[in-house]
């Protein structure tokens, strides 16, 4: 029998799209690229960034949750920055699962990898996007009741993403700790009508609707002494010729809606902008998911 060998490729993704906290989340074209290979011995090389070369890399944990990594190299490539709030940990854990899913045909399908995967993560919205691709809708399970299966949306025509990326990083924990375990009524009432606004935008490309539906005043503003200097871009965005801005995950990432038009000079006004703590790039929306090849 041939050794087994599988590719797997998981866009970078960016979730709460503003007002759709832990909810709404939409993939990208930067991509991680897992090779996992039968090879008798066990292997993990990252290439062109620094992790883990032992069993607790992220990506051999979750392969690990569903067969055992004995005897198996993994070489990892990604193009996703890591702790900048652009899907990195997100990605790694699908990778890993579809990887050993594929490999030794546990048969499990998406909703129950997309479940295994927010039980490491805690939470769907990068991760549904990075699997399903495209702009994702993905409420949080009940307690005790599987993880429902998200609602996919193409990305908006004539809408690009253009990412400012500080030099900084921002931990996870760090950001959910500036939450506050209750909310005023009138903020989260403001958040439900702005998603819903944004969702109907997205669907039907209506930069109008987008535009007023990337208002949040849950979760941004309470961050916002974590990361000053992407707050002021996101409150400015407009003004430099953006549709919106929006934190990317929990940050310090900022995603800037761009209509494809003004993409090329509004990255000029960007980049002035950023220049001395943040890197500015381009990023498409993907309607691409993660997807597995026989290597």
């Amino acid at each position: 029998m041939s050794a087994r060998s599988r590719i797997v490729r998981v866009p970078a993704s960016t979730a709460n799209l503003g007002p759709g906290y832990d909810v709404l989340g939409a993939a990208l074209a930067w991509e991680l690229e897992l090779e996992a290979t039968e090879t008798g011995s066990f292997e993990v090389v990252s290439e062109g960034f620094e992790a883990p070369a032992d069993r607790s890399n992220l990506v051999v944990h979750a392969f690990e949750s569903l067969h055992p990594a004995d005897g198996i190299s993994f070489r990892v490539r990604s193009e996703i920055p890591l702790a900048r709030g652009l899907g990195s940990s997100a990605a790694a854990i699908l990778a890993g699962l579809l990887a050993a899913d594929h490999m030794f045909e546990l048969a499990n399908d998406r909703e129950e990898i997309l479940a295994r995967a927010t039980a490491f993560e805690g939470h769907p919205d990068n991760l549904a996007a990075a699997l399903y691709g495209g702009v994702t809708l993905c409420p949080p399970a009940a307690p005790g009741a599987r993880q429902p299966a998200p609602v996919r949306l193409a990305p908006p025509e004539g809408v690009e993403g253009i990412l400012v990326i500080p030099h900084e990083e921002v931990s996870t924990s760090a950001a959910r700790d500036a939450l506050p375990a209750e909310l005023p009524l009138a903020d989260v009432t403001h958040n439900v009508a702005a998603a819903a606004q944004l969702v109907l935008g997205i669907e039907r490309s209506d930069l109008d609707l987008i535009r007023a539906g990337l208002a949040d005043r849950v979760h941004q503003p309470r961050r916002a002494a974590l990361y000053p200097r992407s707050i002021e871009l996101v409150e400015r965005a407009a003004e430099l010729g953006a549709i919106g801005a929006t934190i990317s995950g929990a940050g310090p990432t900022v995603l800037v809606w761009a209509f494809w038009q003004s993409g090329r000079s509004l990255l000029e006004r960007l980049t002035e902008f950023a220049e001395g703590w943040a890197d500015v790039r381009r990023a498409q929306f993907s309607p691409r998911g993660a997807r597995v090849e026989i290597a």
